[in-house]
């Protein structure tokens, strides 16, 4: 008998799954522990390992697509059993069902959805009617009433004696107009033959287009090049393309869980600033230590183990909000675990958007440590992914974006936790010390805290006691 390997559930809230890359071919030998796929779950993208030794018959499922939890993506022969009796058997099997996709738009739709985005590409509504450029109303519009012709000075450039249209920049079309250039005889250089600024610049000029000046406009008005006014900025770069990107599953679960945060959890921010010129200092004679060891520190070590040692002065914020019970009453559980949740940027090749990576019991770990354990879990969110006890039971998350330049920004809650710390660069600023100007090293932090389990005052006296450590960093070492 065929040996059938469906879509494994790998986690509790996985509903279908994606083949992201087979690591395996149809004939080749397999055994017990070789990773056969790459599957992108809810959470994360995972290795998927065999448990038994056999021989591919069939890959039932292609790369790329998705399918539910327990449908047949691989079928092994099983040893003594012949590749082609296990491929008989995978074929009379019924086919494996992809997941729903979304249905297709009309024809028409896209189009529509393009003309209404940003710029209104190539529509414009005029009254009641919908216009096709360059003036073909649209079926079933309204005609727009009569609209008395502009003076002389104020139509527009004429269009090509043949009716077609005549693409050109709007800088292009303003300053034809203005000069009175006549575009139908202007050759255009830009993408798909565009007019552009240059091409009307060189046209007035005697260059290549021969532009001919437009009958009823007077010869004197025609500038010469080296009178035409030079615009501030001109871009003849091609629109974007409009398209409709399809969730991953991992992109999906983010958008669900960050609405449902935001709009069941009561978020209020408190910000404050720290004095980082000790610890900046430290860090470097630390790092030329270490260097030889191939160890370097970053802030966010620091800040992580600032977070997690400050849990013991303020338990309520390493803490979850319960529900009510059964006996109808809600609660809130501190819990005896500091596991600190950092959030790492996925590459988009890997379906892009945030994952948390826990460190557990980081108020026990040491800088070292917290440095090579973050490092070594963020290699791996970005190779192969993380496990869901990678990313399970933290108590606490920290965002940090200074890496990028960012001064400050706030952070949604990541349930359960009942709040997360937002961190912006450690940036020279003027600064005041000792009643003299200077210059130092400030860092933003800002907080997001459920205002059903942590109050102001409570948030406050935390991020005080958070900065009281990265201002006296030594405390940091011991």
């Amino acid at each position: 008998m065929p040996i059938q390997v469906t879509m494994p559930r790998l986690s509790d809230t996985m509903e279908q799954g994606t083949v992201v890359k087979w690591n395996v071919k149809e004939g080749q030998q397999v055994k017990s522990g070789d990773v056969v796929a790459d599957i992108e779950t809810d959470k994360a993208t995972m290795e998927l390992q065999s448990f038994d030794d056999g021989t591919v018959a069939k890959l039932a499922v292609p790369e790329g697509q998705t399918v539910k939890v327990g449908t047949v993506i691989l079928t092994l022969a099983a040893p003594g059993e012949s590749v082609e009796d296990a491929t008989k058997a995978a074929n009379s099997a019924p086919e494996s069902k992809p997941a729903a996709q979304p249905a297709k738009k009309e024809p028409g739709e896209s189009r529509r959805a393009a003309e209404h985005g940003v710029g209104f590409s190539e529509r414009e509504e005029v009254g009641t009617a919908v216009l096709d450029r360059p003036g073909r109303r649209a079926e079933g519009a309204t005609p727009p009433p009569a609209a008395k012709a502009p003076p002389p000075s104020q139509q527009p450039t004429p269009e090509p004696k043949g009716g077609g249209r005549i693409f050109a920049s709007p800088l292009a079309r303003k300053i034809a107009e203005e000069a009175g250039v006549d575009l139908s005889a202007v050759e255009g250089t830009g993408p798909s033959g565009r007019i552009t600024r240059k091409d009307v610049e060189a046209a007035m000029g005697g260059g290549k287009g021969g532009a001919a000046a437009i009958p009823g406009r007077p010869a004197s008005r025609i500038p010469t090049a080296g009178t035409v006014p030079v615009p501030a900025f001109e871009s003849d770069l091609p629109r974007l393309e409009p398209r409709v990107v399809p969730l991953s599953n991992v992109r999906r679960v983010i958008a669900r869980r960050l609405v449902e945060s935001k709009t069941t959890i009561p978020h209020y921010q408190v910000t404050v600033e720290a004095d980082m010129d000790a610890l900046m200092d430290l860090r470097a004679r630390l790092n030329d230590q270490l260097a030889q060891q191939g160890l370097k520190l970053s802030v966010n070590d620091f800040l992580v183990r600032a977070c997690a040692l400050a849990m013991h002065q303020h338990p309520f914020v390493n803490s979850r909000w319960r529900d009510e019970g059964k006996d109808g009453e809600a609660s809130i559980e501190i819990v005896g675990e500091v596991n600190i949740a950092v959030a790492i940027a996925l590459p988009p090749e890997r379906g892009g958007g945030l994952v948390v990576a826990t460190l557990r019991n980081a108020d026990r770990m040491g800088l070292r440590h917290i440095s090579s354990e973050t490092r070594r879990l963020a290699e791996k969110a970005r190779s192969k992914g993380l496990s869901p006890e990678e990313m399970a039971d933290s108590t606490f998350t920290i965002s940090n974006l200074g890496m990028y330049g960012v001064e400050h920004f706030t952070a949604i809650i990541n349930p359960p936790n009942v709040a997360i710390l937002a961190v912006g660069a450690a940036l020279e600023k003027p600064v005041v010390k000792n009643g003299q100007l200077a210059v130092g090293h400030r860092m933003a932090m800002t907080m997001s805290s459920d205002h059903r389990v942590v109050d102001g005052a409570m948030a406050a006296e935390y991020l005080a006691t958070v900065r009281g450590m990265l201002e006296r960093p030594a405390t940091l070492l011991v």
